[in-house]
């Protein structure tokens, strides 16, 4: 499963030097904490909009009797790029998919990712 990065919300605002909303993200964040939910922000196309944390995830795995396999970070380096820029071609977006993907599978950086990649599946029985 794909979903926004509730323990990241404030690394768009601030990769992005938007120092205000990056100060209410980490508001938003220690709420969600303290309150026992998950964080809230609004999207880039203006609604609100609930973020997942990778713990939060993982209990939803567990309670649906999945094991999680993997994780990485998505958008780690490319988030702060305008969402109406058209995508590098040619060598620069292999290079730029390289770095993607290297930093989503490598702490600590895959953390940062704005969005998380969780995937899980269902634990294997033993042959009777």
């Amino acid at each position: 499963m794909l979903a926004r990065n509730g323990d990241a919300l404030a690394w768009r605002p601030a990769s992005r030097h938007d120092w205000a909303a990056a100060i209410r993200m980490l508001d938003e964040v220690d709420a969600a904490r303290v309150e026992g939910r998950d964080g809230r922000y609004r999207n880039e196309i203006g609604v609100d909009a609930r973020a997942d944390t990778l713990e939060s995830l993982t209990s939803s795995c567990a309670d649906a009797g999945l094991e999680v396999a993997a994780w990485c970070g998505v958008r780690v380096a490319s988030d702060d790029v305008p969402v109406d820029e058209p995508a590098p071609g040619g060598d620069e977006l292999v290079t730029l998919l390289d770095v993607e993907e290297r930093l989503g599978a490598t702490d600590p950086y895959r953390a940062l990712g704005t969005l998380l990649h969780v995937m899980a599946r269902r634990p294997q029985t033993a042959p009777p």
